[in-house]
């Protein structure tokens, strides 16, 4: 077993699972300003069920696609291809299987914690979040729709929704504004971390948005991501959901042009002269909803 671990850690891929405790986080700062009582020991489960999923899908998508054969053909980056820690440990395969389904288990008990404690609305999200879990790599990545507003769903309304109603037992219209965020750059996210694997992508047949419209249809979707997460939050402030310290949010959120002058110039060269807007991207979306959820919380 130790000598799986690394490619365990690997195929979790450990790095990239703040995004789940920062979407949660949005979750909490809903929740923190719309009750005035909050266990602590569920905001405490409600983080680790995010991570437990997200764990969990990361885990599912290293193992079938190196049953596929993709990742052998991907050219890894940071932010693409795959941890190809299976690759290069192929007996760790059935670990990371392993791994997967146990992380999917102990958040479905997490849920059905919560969904006892709060009731339907959230069998209803967990349902989706256990459906984008499982169905992320064998089906849902073969519609180009379906792919894009899969990550969203998870970070968005799964986690930010989920984590609102699990600590309050309660929706409101400051909880649904807010997952709207992290559902743009989510999407925008693995949007443009397709880039890099189109190729290898389309030879696996996956149809993700980059494969069937282009990477020019693509970034100019991703700008409509920016502008409906930006338009989000200055409607918030406006119709006071939102503080106008949240105004903040629009700081990181204007990397994203950045994102997009930057890379227009280089959608014809290779993935090399992308990374550095990637990296840029990932920043974006990972201090973005901090920004957001601290200002809701100190205003």
């Amino acid at each position: 077993m130790s000598a799986k671990l690394p490619t365990l850690m690997q195929s979790a891929r450990v790095p990239f699972l703040i995004l789940a405790p920062v979407s949660v986080f949005l979750g909490i700062s809903s929740a923190y300003v719309s009750a005035t009582d909050i266990q602590w020991l569920h905001v405490a489960l409600a983080v680790l069920a995010a991570i437990l999923a997200h764990i969990s899908v990361n885990a599912f998508n290293e193992y079938m696609d190196y049953r596929s054969g993709l990742d052998l053909k991907t050219e890894r980056t940071p932010f693409s291809g795959g941890s190809g820690g299976l690759v290069d440990n192929p007996s760790a395969l059935n670990s990371v299987l392993a791994m997967a389904w146990i992380t999917l288990l102990l958040t479905m008990a997490i849920g059905g914690y919560f969904i006892y404690l709060r009731g339907e609305a959230l069998l209803w999200l967990g349902a989706i979040g256990v459906l984008l879990v499982v169905g992320y790599t064998p089906w849902i990545n073969r519609s180009p729709l379906l792919c894009w507003m899969a990550p969203g769903l998870g970070f968005g309304p799964v986690m930010v929704l989920g984590t609102h109603i699990a600590l309050t037992g309660d929706l409101n219209g400051l909880a649904l504004l807010l997952s709207l965020v992290p559902f743009m750059l989510a999407n925008n996210l693995l949007l443009l971390n397709q880039f890099p694997d189109i190729d290898a992508d389309r030879a696996n047949g996956r149809r993700h948005v980059p494969i069937i419209y282009g990477k020019a249809a693509s970034l100019a979707l991703y700008s409509l991501g920016l502008l409906v997460a930006s338009f989000a939050v200055v409607i918030g402030c406006v119709f006071e959901l939102l503080p106008w310290l949240s105004l903040l949010a629009l700081v990181p959120l204007a990397l994203g042009m950045t994102v997009v002058l930057g890379l227009k110039p280089l959608l014809r060269k290779g993935a090399a002269t992308w990374l550095p807007y990637l990296g840029r991207n990932v920043v974006m979306t990972l201090v973005t909803p901090i920004i957001l959820g601290t200002t809701l919380i100190l205003g």
